[in-house]
């Protein structure tokens, strides 16, 4: 009897094992057979020694904002939803080191010395992409309190690398100086409409061929309104930046002699911190030396 055990338990591990080799010789087989369409894909990595950018844009996001009643000529929902969803992508992301935001677009610039995804623009842009929509629709009813998110929004987003310091600064800057020309516009033609009684096509041939000087002089001649007293959100954007904050916060403990105490304690950690401030000029890079590497290889 126990003879027979040991037959037919050999027999079972010889049959287990050739069903083992025949799935593995069938798996390499199919492996090898199958792996060529790999050759299709592009190596999309992003060459060394460069900011890597990513700038997303909203998609058709002027129907979006006429559709969920957007305030004109900024709504400050919509602007703090962006800002809070671009700080949920460099909270998942840390190798980003700042990020600038305007009306529905946000850059952000991930230091020259990453690996993350092996620098694989197709990654970095997707993931970018799809942390900052899904946020985009989680945090909605934080801004928007009641108001219903009628459909998801969606965003487009591409890669571009810059080589220096120089060349970054002045992609950032470009994007500032567009916030502003943007804002000014738009503030002039919203007061024209909903202060001066005029329709958009009105406001639009009214505006036709100015320059900021004649917008200016259109806001303070005729609605007394003084384009550098607006907020610094609107005209300067938003930037977010790693920093160095202090955050107190209160405990209580248990003392053998004097029983239960309340105690501050003071760490020190990094954190997304917002601005609204020029990064034009030299004061901001000074004042974080930090965000740039050096352009020395």
């Amino acid at each position: 009897m126990l003879r027979l055990l040991l037959v037919n338990f050999r027999g079972l591990t010889e049959h287990k094992t050739l069903l083992s080799l025949k799935f593995s010789t069938s798996s390499v087989m199919a492996k090898s057979k199958f792996e060529y369409v790999r050759n299709f894909e592009l190596d999309d990595t992003c060459l060394r020694n460069c900011y890597i950018v990513v700038r997303l844009d909203g998609r058709n996001f002027h129907k979006f904002s006429e559709q969920h009643n957007f305030m004109k000529p900024n709504d400050n929902r919509a602007l703090g939803l962006m800002s809070r969803s671009a700080r949920s992508v460099m909270e998942e992301l840390e190798d980003i080191t700042i990020a600038y935001g305007q009306s529905d677009e946000f850059s952000f610039v991930f230091k020259r010395s990453t690996t993350w995804f092996k620098r694989r623009a197709s990654k970095l842009m997707t993931h970018v992409t799809s942390q900052f929509s899904s946020s985009f629709v989680y945090y909605w009813k934080e801004y928007f309190g009641e108001q219903p998110l009628l459909y998801p929004p969606s965003f487009d987003g591409r890669v571009v690398l810059y080589p220096s310091n120089h060349n970054l600064r002045d992609y950032l800057s470009w994007r500032q100086a567009d916030c502003h020309i943007n804002n000014l516009y738009n503030t002039t033609f919203w007061t024209l409409v909903q202060k001066g009684g005029l329709t958009t096509t009105q406001a639009e041939e009214r505006l036709s061929g100015t320059q900021a000087a004649d917008k200016n002089e259109i806001l303070f001649s005729e609605f007394n309104i003084n384009y550098n007293n607006e907020s610094p959100m609107h005209k300067k954007g938003t930037t977010l930046i790693w920093e160095k904050v202090n955050e107190t916060t209160t405990k209580q403990i248990k003392r053998p002699d004097k029983g239960e105490t309340e105690v501050t304690v003071t760490r020190t950690r990094k954190k997304v911190t917002s601005h609204s401030c020029d990064i034009i000029g030299d004061q901001f890079w000074e004042e974080h030396p930090d965000i740039l590497e050096s352009d020395q290889c």
